[in-house]
């Protein structure tokens, strides 16, 4: 077996961002003490917030426990649709609700649809149980006056689609945007905002570049997706909040602009989008 990659180098400090998408317990922030070491990383580069997202029950009690560990941590709860099936378990909508109505829960999220796994995991939710669950969510997401959080892999037309069915919600967010210019446009004129991760950066993601040069400035985010998705050059290594300065750079670049003013932009529109609390 190889040696495991080392993390990436602290980026020079660029002030006042915000990671809108992370995995706190991905990057193996158990206790309290290995979220606040994590966030201070995060911190001494200028990334101040983090946003710390469930995939599935036991994640969604982590969230909201982690978010009371340190002041500067808040929480999206939700069943990423690959786990959707989760919520027909005895007690889950019930449970699902009450964590996600904390006040440490910015948003309702990751769900949404992902169609890769389908044929490729046993254990994956059917098609049916995803759209249902993401309907579910969505009415959430309204009940609760909160912005819904989307992942959304290989199903750009059913994604749309489901929105205008189910009633979209105030704020609509696509966390770890991947679609093509076309898509972009279409989710900007509905008034969605665009969040990217380290994959804008991949030297593959032409299309996805074009994408994040026409999002309008108070559309778009930034975030990690850690432990996942660590931007180029250190693609493979372990992703952390801290890396947000390398992408906020790229797209300053990208874009045509700073990165004081990506930095700026992108946490105007995050505590626009996660409300007051945030």
């Amino acid at each position: 077996m190889g040696k495991k990659k080392p993390p990436p180098p602290l980026p020079a400090p660029l002030g006042g961002l915000v990671d809108a998408h992370t995995h706190l317990d991905g990057c193996r922030a158990r206790t309290p003490e290995d979220v606040r070491a994590l966030v201070d990383r995060a911190a001494s580069v200028g990334v101040e917030r983090v946003v710390t997202v469930a995939c599935d029950l036991e994640q969604a009690r982590y969230v909201i426990e982690a978010s009371r560990w340190d002041d500067r941590v808040y929480a999206a709860v939700a069943l990423h649709p690959t786990d959707a099936h989760q919520l027909e378990l005895g007690g889950a909508p019930e449970e699902l609700e009450r964590l996600a109505a904390d006040p440490r829960c910015v948003a309702i999220g990751e769900t949404g649809l992902d169609w890769y796994w389908l044929d490729k995991r046993e254990d994956v939710a059917t098609p049916e149980q995803q759209h249902r669950a993401f309907g579910w969510h969505i009415d959430l997401a309204k009940r609760l006056d909160k912005p819904l959080m989307i992942h959304n892999r290989e199903a750009d037309a059913d994604i749309l689609a489901d929105l205008e069915r189910f009633g979209a919600p105030e704020t609509v967010i696509f966390h770890c945007f991947s679609g093509d210019a076309e898509m972009a446009r279409e989710c900007v004129d509905r008034g969605y905002v665009l969040s990217f991760s380290g994959t804008v950066t991949f030297s593959n993601a032409a299309e996805l570049q074009e994408a994040a040069r026409l999002v309008p400035d108070d559309q778009f985010l930034v975030e990690t997706d850690a432990p996942y998705l660590t931007p180029h050059p250190f693609r493979g290594t372990p992703n952390e909040s801290y890396c947000i300065p390398y992408t906020a750079r790229f797209l300053a670049e990208l874009r045509g602009t700073t990165p004081e003013r990506i930095a700026a932009s992108t946490t105007a529109t995050a505590e626009r989008v996660f409300g007051p609390r945030f």
